[in-house]
């Protein structure tokens, strides 16, 4: 398989649900994928919508979207999500299609507030920087512990180790969300994900 991404980005939680069950992968860097550029260019041969990740697998097919990804390995791996059929399960679906309806697109608008609003960016970028608080607390309220879903981990855990060091940032997290950012160590100790950890710089501690 092969795994176009960029360090720290969404396809470091691609990279921690393929470590969780053992499946090698190519990492394929398209840092700058973002502008027009050789990097946009190779991304753009496997995925025309220039996003990432992509995972092009060994037969060919390009697979998309964190949320397909996670239910496609899901479905091949046991672990990764609890069983079809119990309270779990759907809390689970619920809370991973949640994560990128809701939490994603402040990221889309508010990362890049000239494709939507050039005459008010830093007001998108604001209102989606507070938006995605509010959002984060009301996903606080859903965490049992010690991991998001109790006492498995699953792939949910996988987008929690990486997010926290995305906006509004650690000490925030710390601070006001303290039973995610304690799931999201957690998930970070886990001697399968110290490579993933490291080659993204996403320190445990």
């Amino acid at each position: 398989m092969k795994l176009y991404g960029v360090p720290a980005w969404g396809s470091a939680i691609v990279e921690a649900m393929l470590a969780l069950v053992g499946q090698s992968y190519h990492f394929v860097d398209v840092e700058g994928f973002d502008r027009p550029g050789e990097a946009q260019d190779r991304l753009a041969r496997v995925n025309p919508l220039r996003q990432v990740p992509a995972l092009v697998l060994d037969d060919g097919d390009v697979l998309t979207e964190t949320a397909a990804i996670a239910l496609w390995l899901a479905d091949r791996h046991a672990g990764l999500a609890p069983s079809p059929g119990r309270v779990e399960h759907r809390r689970f679906l619920r809370l991973l299609i949640w994560i990128v309806a809701n939490v994603y697109p402040t990221f889309t608008y508010g990362d890049y507030p000239e494709r939507w609003a050039p005459s008010a960016q830093d007001e998108l970028t604001g209102a989606t920087n507070v938006h995605r608080e509010r959002l984060y607390r009301w996903l606080e309220e859903q965490i049992v512990g010690p991991y998001v879903l109790g006492e498995q981990a699953s792939v949910l855990d996988c987008y929690a180790a990486v997010m926290i060091d995305w906006r509004p940032g650690r000490e925030w997290f710390a601070g006001n969300t303290p039973r995610l950012f304690a799931a999201a160590r957690l998930m970070r100790r886990d001697p399968r994900l110290a490579a993933v950890m490291a080659r993204n710089r996403l320190t445990v501690d």
